[in-house]
């Protein structure tokens, strides 16, 4: 039972301002701008529209500016926007095929048709301090034409060509909306891929690591890594055709994994799958790796107990604002609720005490 305060606006606002002057620090210090943080926090601002399920750079940048850098905060904001703008209608499946590859890796084959780029990466970083960045030095500009443009087929469909990969076949029905409608269990696997997509990269970051330590038997190899942009396109009725809406930036992950084989599917690799806005890898390959452990059921495996196997579990705890809502709600005024118990405690041990005999109490 929750509480009302009252008489409690003045304090709220002296919060409020003192919330503004903590976020704006000290005045001797040039103020961050927006355009700063979605440039140089490109990460950051990555992660906030991937969780808040919303492709803007900056609106992503000005909520990590409003929360002080909180970025489940940030995330909230952005989903609270994101209510409040019309729904216009569902583009088509982008082509991941023709993404313009910045970065395009893959784990399984040395030399992949059509090549590697290692893009922009901390992968071979020493991930030492640099001290020249305290000083504002200028970092030199990275060579022309590093980046692929041209379309780049998948690793995966090389597999697919030797019958040794699991075939998905493309669906014909339309995915559900997890932002439309509730999630229900049992799910399907587009409903599980966007709830990990909005999902909190450290809680499914750690479910993939609890699989790779044997806790879903998944081992997993990366088939094939990719960022870059694709174009978004969707069809107008009056038109009768697709118009190009523009672009975004995607982060693409296919795992391979073993698969012994079981009663329906014969022994194969199977697929893991991520998908996530902007450059996250850490995010899209968990989510791969937490897909596949999924997919235990449909692929005929046991359950192992594992809890990266148990649908139910996962998706209802990776949401980062659920949790934080129901997390947080406990520092409000919970006064009755806490006297009810404190009432309990007292009369419980009342009634202790008096079924203590004389010769107990002196003992």
């Amino acid at each position: 039972m929750y509480v009302a305060v009252k008489g409690g606006e003045k304090a709220i606002e002296n919060a409020h301002a003192w919330l503004a002057e903590e976020r704006r620090g000290s005045p001797d210090v040039a103020e961050l701008s927006i355009a700063q943080i979605r440039e140089q926090l490109s990460l950051a601002v990555n992660r906030v529209m991937a969780e808040g399920s919303l492709f803007d750079p900056d609106l992503a940048a000005l909520a990590i500016k409003q929360a002080r850098g909180d970025l489940i905060e940030a995330i909230f904001l952005i989903r609270a926007y994101r209510t409040t703008l019309p729904r216009f209608g569902y583009t088509n499946p982008v082509e991941t095929a023709e993404m313009a590859c910045d970065r395009r890796i893959s784990a399984t084959f040395k030399d992949a048709p059509g090549g590697q780029v290692l893009g922009p990466t901390f992968d071979y970083t020493h991930r030492l301090l640099d001290f020249k960045l305290a000083a504002d030095g200028e970092v030199p500009a990275a060579p022309e034409g590093a980046a692929r443009r041209e379309p780049t087929p998948h690793i995966t469909e090389f597999l697919k060509g030797e019958d040794i990969i699991q075939d998905e076949p493309a669906s014909e029905d339309t995915p559900g909306d997890l932002t439309r409608q509730p999630l229900e269990f049992p799910s399907s696997r587009p409903l599980r891929l966007q709830s990990l997509t909005r999902g909190d990269e450290g809680f499914v970051l750690g479910m993939a690591y609890s699989t790779q330590r044997g806790y879903a038997r998944n081992h997993a190899f990366v088939g094939e890594l990719r960022i870059g942009k694709v174009a978004v396109e969707m069809v107008i009725p009056e038109l009768g055709f697709a118009i190009d809406l523009g672009e975004i930036e995607l982060t693409e992950c296919e795992t391979v994994n073993q698969f012994q084989g079981s009663k329906t599917e014969p022994p194969q690799f199977t697929r893991g799958y991520g998908l996530v806005f902007g450059q996250s890898e850490r995010k899209a390959i968990s989510m791969a790796l937490v897909d596949r452990a999924l997919r235990w059921e449909e692929l005929g495996e046991d359950y192992l107990g594992a809890a990266a196997q148990d649908e139910e579990f996962v998706l209802s705890h990776a949401d980062n604002i659920q949790a934080t809502g129901f997390l947080e709600h406990i520092k409000l005024p919970h006064y009755v609720d806490f006297q009810s118990e404190l009432e309990l405690v007292r009369k419980l041990r009342r009634e202790a005490e008096e079924r203590i005999t004389p010769k107990e109490a002196a003992e």
